[in-house]
């Protein structure tokens, strides 16, 4: 790509900015000269200036506008004066159409072939905006959105072509390569293809796909919500059971037992292992996919939704060498998530780290991850035990499940091991009764537990959202859930509002749709309470003590609690009040 600024021009201009210290400059500029690179790619390979950043100083230079796309949605008719193949070739697309000019964003503003050729074709004056990786790679994805609407055409139309099983047909192999040529043919493969595809731009998790009596019915899980997408002709669900087997390796002609596979889907926009559950029902098999990207970006804590006091527990925490963090939360919580971001944040040469997992949901480089087998005896427990063997630093266990994995999870804490692992609690203080239950002794629970962390998913409100006040009936309403009081003492310790400010005076925000977030939500977020074992709450595990009573001193000593937390981030305008009771009522 050619620069549009010389090295030494940006280096002066970052010498003047506070974007990079002076020593980081002086050895980027060393480096870039060493290897015969540019000062830019040194800076971005380094990590020392973010690709933003880097871009809006250029455009500052240049005297051209930066522009963000990574929000906006493109109209349909704009983004496609370019076609995507030129696009995506050039890094450029079409975002605003002022009287008879053409607003493009671009990556290299030197590429003038390109700028003149849209010149002749649109007949329009060509107006260049300097924009960053980020957001071309969100405009092309607002390509294949807008063929989204096309797919149940298309898969109605291919739906109508495909080769039936007659329930009839008794003859085992016969049926097996008859199911064998149905997962190969081209309509069914399509369907497939497309189902997938459609629901990772919809940033779906899960793709369900159950079959009923008169249709098959494909569900998306968005943002924790399942959603219906569409309905397909029944015939064709045997089809699609038997094309997803064969992706997954799975037994095409096993229908009366659940199957659990995966398999993994890489394009040149998207990267994904599939986790597939297959499930016998009443009529047919149920067919789950977890949709895995495996070019996730390492994620902070902070993103995750940890930020103040919580934030600072949880870090102080991590940076014992020894001791137990336990993340508690139902399903789909995201416990697992904030694991794997502890380990990100500990994973240095240093360091030897080894997991076992059910299953295995992300790959980290140099982790040493096991997947739990329990058909042929590799179970929690018996990993755990071989993991110890390892000489490791650092050990994850996916789920304390019963007495054994816990006791071997304690014991490896105690003897200079850092242990993360998952409960199913719902709260941070129901942690201690339920591992007492499994007949830990609570004086070693005292010993070895550093923190404990509960936590929801909420969504994220779109960028377009509404501002209101709580009505005295509202208040009213509330006051029986909770201590409103305490609420108003968590947003004034937080700096969300003046102390002394009253619940009715705080501005909080509601979902407002838009075309980018149709139901007012986009994304999701967690909240947190990390409990904290200090002296005083170590003394009370030791007691055997009940969860109302840790908590009450976990809240004494300063702990904000989960429902805090969501009201925190409601007044800040980052969720609303009714995710926070949706996710939280017990």
């Amino acid at each position: 790509m050619a620069q549009a600024v010389d090295d030494s021009r940006l280096a002066a201009f970052l010498e003047d900015s506070d974007l990079i210290s002076a020593s980081d400059l002086k050895s980027a500029s060393e480096e870039a000269g060493k290897n015969k690179s540019s000062l830019e790619q040194v800076l971005i390979k380094g990590g020392k200036i973010s690709n933003e950043n880097l871009s809006r100083l250029k455009a500052y230079i240049l005297g051209i506008p930066f522009v963000d796309l990574t929000k906006e949605t493109i109209p349909k008719n704009i983004l496609q004066m370019i076609p995507e193949p030129i696009a995506r070739e050039h890094n450029i697309v079409a975002f605003k159409k002022p009287d008879n000019s053409l607003e493009v964003a671009m990556l290299d503003l030197n590429d003038l072939q390109t700028i003149d050729f849209l010149r002749k074709k649109t007949g329009l004056k060509i107006l260049p905006r300097l924009t960053n990786q980020e957001s071309i790679k969100h405009a092309l994805q607002e390509y294949q959105k807008s063929l989204s609407a096309e797919f149940e055409g298309i898969l109605q139309k291919d739906s109508e072509k495909i080769t039936l099983v007659e329930e009839a047909d008794t003859d085992k192999n016969t049926k097996a390569e008859t199911l064998q040529k149905m997962a190969s043919e081209l309509p069914i493969i399509h369907i497939v293809d497309t189902l997938i595809k459609h629901a990772i731009l919809q940033d779906a998790s899960d793709i369900h796909i159950e079959p009923l009596e008169q249709e098959v019915l494909v569900r998306y899980r968005v943002d924790g919500i399942l959603h219906d997408a569409m309905t397909l002709p029944s015939q064709i669900q045997m089809g699609l059971a038997a094309r997803i087997k064969v992706m997954a390796n799975l037994k095409l002609d096993e229908h009366r037992l659940p199957q659990d596979g995966r398999f993994k889907i890489a394009t040149s926009d998207y990267n994904f292992s599939v986790r597939v559950s297959i499930l016998p029902v009443y009529y047919g098999e149920k067919i789950v996919m977890r949709l895995l990207p495996e070019d996730i970006k390492g994620l902070t804590l902070a993103e995750l939704g940890f930020d103040g006091e919580t934030l600072e527990i949880l870090q102080r925490n991590i940076r014992k060498p020894v001791g137990m963090i336990l993340a508690t939360g139902p399903t789909g919580s995201g416990k697992t998530t904030t694991l794997y971001t502890i380990l990100e944040m500990i994973n240095t040469p240093k360091v030897n780290i080894s997991t076992i997992e059910d299953p295995i949901e992300y790959q980290i480089p140099r982790v040493n991850q096991t997947q739990v087998k329990p058909d042929i005896g590799l179970s929690f427990a018996n990993g755990l035990r071989s993991l110890l063997r390892q000489d490791p630093n650092v050990i994850m266990v996916g789920e304390i499940r019963d007495n054994e994995t816990a006791s071997l999870a304690i014991n490896a804490s105690l003897t200079g091991h850092e242990v993360l692992s998952t409960l199913h609690t719902n709260s941070a203080a129901g942690a201690i009764p339920r591992l007492i239950d499994m007949k830990v002794e609570p004086f070693l629970l005292s010993s070895t537990i550093n923190a404990i962390i509960a936590q929801r998913l909420v969504r994220r409100l779109g960028a377009a959202k509404e501002k209101y006040k709580l009505s005295p009936e509202e208040i009213k309403q509330m006051s029986k859930e909770i201590d409103i009081k305490k609420v108003e003492e968590a947003l004034a310790k937080e700096k969300i509002v003046a102390p002394g400010t009253k619940i009715e005076d705080v501005t909080f925000y509601r979902p407002k749709p838009s075309e980018e977030a149709p139901d007012g939500y986009k994304g999701r977020i967690g909240i947190h309470e990390v409990l904290g074992v200090t002296p005083a709450i170590k003394e009370l595990i030791s007691k055997s003590a009940s969860s109302d009573e840790i908590e009450k001193e976990a809240r004494k000593e300063g702990m904000t609690t989960m429902l805090e937390d969501g009201f925190k981030k409601s007044a800040q305008g980052i969720t609303s009040l009714e995710e926070i009771f949706r996710v939280t009522k017990e």
